[in-house]
């Protein structure tokens, strides 16, 4: 017997429920990652720019090794009690800490005390950010007809980019709106506060019934240890197909504004505005890639984007590291184009490959293990390999090398998008 699940045609409310949350997650994590140099003056002033930068996404990547345990908590709970209770408690976390980075006393007021609390916060945030994926994937590709079950998936990652899209426009009106000392004093801030708004939108659309109770004669007791039992060699198999999307989405959606800074010039406003631009490819490719792997196949999709993301790697980053503006941009919406074509059928794909008994644990251990602690660190490696060998081309052979083994996982792999789950 199987833990019940919602009816096959899931209401309009559970579906946003579902997917509205990725929204809260990225928003935070794309402010974040877009204000990266902000953060670095005002909790690590007394670094060079290269150390406060480096501290930043240092920052950012602790949230990320967090995401295991996250993982594990929430599983535990969408296994044991219900996809939607899982769904509610981590919007909540992550609403709270959020709303919380934006009330932080800075390194100016609160002296060696101002990076703890930011990074306490990040931990918290990550814990949250480790169970929300998972529990939002594994709702929407367990509601949804098979035919359609990409389509439906893709919806987490539509709900992702929405989130940073919001949050790179609201990053970008607000850098636009103030003079840059105004911005590095108070008006980095606003972005996180309104965040309250977004995570309230959340809580709401998940509070409502509509996910009948789980069997409890039907839930693992202890849903880790059977994963592991049970999926241990898919685990690992889907960490390898992961890895790549960790890098590229991470280096596309997160650190390419920074970027563009560092090595093209470009003013933090006009670097946030051709982030929203790629985003919006993104939110036209994701579920087109993930419809046409409904039709034709999970695996041909995701083998023509990673051959594609190989072939493509070097030419794009000498795009994006000229001085034409043009160029920067062709650079851009052909990374997120790739991005895209492997990131939109990627949820089903994974979900298709456990058992829907602790399917919500071992997913959660393969995608917060794999995109997780590879994503977090992509930022920092980034920093570190462009200045350790003086090369704006690092990130392309970081995305060739991940790609490679992504490669080797989904050749692994074994299609099962045709059926129910």
């Amino acid at each position: 017997m199987s833990v019940a699940i919602v009816s096959e045609r899931p209401s309009a409310r559970l579906v946003a429920g579902g997917a509205i949350g990725n929204m809260l997650e990225w928003y935070d994590f794309g402010v974040y990652g877009f204000l990266a140099s902000v953060f670095a003056r005002n909790f690590f002033p007394d670094s060079s720019a290269f150390i406060g930068l480096l501290s930043a996404f240092g920052m950012f990547a602790a949230s990320f090794l967090m995401r295991p345990l996250g993982g594990i908590l929430f599983g535990r709970v969408g296994d044991r009690l219900g996809r939607r209770r899982a769904l509610f408690l981590s919007a909540m976390m992550m609403t709270l800490s959020t709303v919380s980075i934006g009330l932080l006393p800075t390194a100016a007021s609160a002296g060696a005390m101002a990076p703890v609390l930011l990074l306490a916060l990040r931990l918290l945030q990550g814990i949250s950010v480790g169970g929300e994926q998972a529990a939002a994937v594994v709702f929407l590709s367990e509601a949804a007809p098979p035919r359609r079950r990409g389509l439906l998936a893709s919806l987490s990652v539509v709900g992702a980019t929405l989130g940073t899209l919001l949050g790179s426009a609201v990053g970008a009106s607000v850098a636009s709106l103030l003079p840059p000392q105004d911005m590095a004093d108070w008006g980095w801030r606003v972005p996180f506060l309104l965040g309250l708004v977004l995570g309230g939108a959340a809580l709401i659309l998940r509070a409502g019934k509509g996910e009948p109770e789980p069997d409890r004669t039907a839930t693992p007791k202890a849903p880790l240890r059977e994963a592991m039992r049970a999926h241990g060699r898919q685990i690992l198999h889907a960490m390898l197909i992961v890895v790549a999307e960790g890098n590229v989405f991470y280096l596309a959606f997160v650190f390419l504004a920074t970027y563009m800074q560092k090595v093209d010039g470009l003013p933090l406003a006009k670097s946030l505005q051709m982030s929203v631009f790629g985003m919006v490819v993104v939110l036209i490719a994701s579920p087109a890639a993930a419809l046409l792997s409904d039709r034709i196949g999970r695996k041909k999709v995701l083998l023509a984007a990673l051959v594609g993301l190989i072939l493509c790697a070097w030419p794009v980053f000498r795009l994006l590291s000229s001085d034409n503006l043009p160029q920067m941009i062709a650079g851009q919406v052909i990374l997120a184009l790739l991005a895209s074509c492997y990131g939109g059928p990627m949820p089903a794909a994974l979900c298709e490959l456990f058992q829907r008994r602790t399917r919500c644990t071992a997913y959660a251990i393969a995608w917060n293990c794999g995109v997780g602690w590879v994503g977090g660190l992509t930022p920092m490696l980034t920093i570190y390999l462009m200045h350790r060998f003086d090369s704006p081309m690092a990130p392309a052979v970081m995305v060739i090398v991940l790609s490679c083994v992504s490669l080797a996982g989904v050749l692994a792999m074994t299609d099962k998008s045709v059926g129910p789950i």
